[in-house]
């Protein structure tokens, strides 16, 4: 069988507590460089063109961390070892020759690191990347040195640690004891581990201080994009008008080819424009009937999904209603959660707010509504 022909699953560990990274809520769920340490790190697996499937391993805790992850899921054990065991179990009957093992907490993992594992994999049970120790080595007792320790032959271990899935799945099975890593399974079963290069920037989140260290890394490589969207309607009869999804009780209601939502335009519009995709016209062109009073989350789920299959995750929208009435507050919260819905994000990630013109031009005069809008997007 052929690399093409073998499928490759990721299971990611994230079902850990991470005190060490100091308080607050787990390492995995705080953010780095606009995103979750665990948004990073799927996003490496999710962009790499040999890996089939991704699944998460999570704390039942963490539901409401997790809950807007597009992945399997399941819950961890005890132990790392029992969280693993607990995700091969998932996986098994599901037709993968190879598993990809990694520490959640690694969001820096260079794709290269990913490839060569799986290749690997093609002449050996299990590989994995790691670096050789280049310091000089002490032992210390009460504080002080006590000896020093050969580095020859010695590693710094780093993940994904890759395996043939059903060799992996029976050496967790029979493995008694707590291990180091998947690695040391592996081995106790007598399974061969090839090492493969690692890479200086596949850090471990582990202490605070590292989190600005994986954002240097990750602003270094990663390509951000900006985008802003434009979008006016003009008034007639009606009794309510449609603003970022939500309909909103009014003496009039907005005029256009689909259903007018101004707000959504200009955010589908910021979107296409970080994309430097054009606009709305482009793709939904006006003079084409199938698109009269279509709902504008038509539109603005084809922009997310472009993004997404170009390697993009939107990173945060922010749009701007300008208008003197309807009032725009108390619609405001029920706008960011549909935009949030048709989007995929957290609601943290999409801004809905509203201004007036002081009573100055069409706006001002009642005449209808604009909006302006911007879009931040991230490829790892």
């Amino acid at each position: 069988m052929s690399q093409n022909d073998q499928k490759t699953a990721a299971l990611i560990v994230a079902a850990g507590r991470g005190t060490r990274a100091g308080k607050g809520i787990p390492k995995q769920w705080r953010s780095l460089a606009g995103q979750r340490v665990a948004d990073w790190t799927l996003a490496q697996f999710r962009a790499h063109p040999l890996v089939d499937h991704i699944l998460l391993v999570t704390h039942p805790d963490d539901e409401g961390h997790y809950r807007d992850i597009d992945a399997q899921i399941v819950h961890g054990g005890e132990t790392r070892d029992a969280s693993v065991r607990n995700g091969l179990i998932a996986l098994k009957n599901q037709g993968f020759q190879k598993v990809l093992i990694h520490d959640v907490a690694r969001a820096t993992v260079p794709a290269q690191c990913i490839s060569d594992v799986i290749a690997a994999l093609d002449t050996h049970q299990g590989a994995a990347p790691a670096l050789p120790v280049t310091d000089a080595l002490w032992r210390g007792a009460d504080g002080k040195v006590s000896g020093t320790q050969d580095r020859t032959g010695l590693y710094r271990a780093q993940t994904p640690q890759g395996f043939h899935f059903e060799a992996i799945l029976k050496a967790h099975d029979a493995f008694q004891g707590t291990a180091a890593d998947d690695v040391e399974v592996a081995r106790a079963a007598g399974m061969d581990v090839a090492i493969v290069d690692g890479s200086e920037n596949n850090l471990k989140i582990t202490t605070p201080g590292d989190f600005a260290r994986a954002e240097k890394i990750l602003r270094g490589h990663m390509d951000i994009r900006l985008g802003n969207g434009f979008d006016v309607h003009a008034f007639e009869d009606g009794d309510h008008v449609t603003l970022c999804g939500v309909q909103v009780p009014h003496n009039k209601a907005l005029k256009g080819h689909s259903d007018a939502d101004v707000g959504m335009h200009a955010v589908t519009d910021a979107i296409y424009g970080a994309l430097a995709e054009g606009d709305i016209g482009r793709h939904f062109p006006p003079s084409e009937m199938e698109w009269k009073d279509a709902d504008s989350a038509i539109f603005l789920k084809h922009a997310v999904d472009l993004a997404t299959s170009k390697g993009y995750a939107i990173s945060n929208i922010d749009c701007t209603l300008i208008c003197e009435r309807p009032k725009i507050g108390p619609h405001a919260e029920a706008m960011m959660t549909r935009m949030a819905e048709i989007m995929g994000l957290r609601m943290d990630q999409v801004s809905i707010k509203a201004t007036t013109s002081e009573r100055l031009g069409f706006t001002g005069r009642e005449e209808g509504i604009a909006s302006i809008a911007t879009a931040t997007l991230v490829k790892p």
